[in-house]
């Protein structure tokens, strides 16, 4: 059963897990069982059309999904699924 990395902006979401097993077959199917389990982490990680929001990045195994199936990347029952939410700044002066 894949493992998935939860941020600790999540966390409140998983009670405080950092890291939680999801049975699933895909990156689709994942997301879909991490909402059942834990009800308001899709709308964190998913826009209103249910693609992956554009500063929230998910890699397999340490590979950007956008850079195998997207949503469609199969999973297998050892796999790490890290959810990374893209960190935005500027020049502190």
């Amino acid at each position: 059963m894949p493992s998935v990395r939860i941020p600790t902006p999540l966390r409140r979401l998983t009670g405080e897990k950092d890291e939680v097993d999801i049975n699933a077959s895909n990156v689709a199917e994942l997301i879909e069982e991490l909402e059942n389990q834990f009800p308001g982490i899709k709308e964190r990680l998913c826009d209103e059309n249910g693609e992956v929001r554009r500063f929230i990045n998910l890699y397999v195994n340490n590979e950007d999904i956008r850079f195998l199936d997207g949503v469609s990347t199969g999973l297998n029952k050892d796999d790490i699924v890290s959810i990374i939410p893209a960190i935005a700044g500027g020049v502190v002066n």
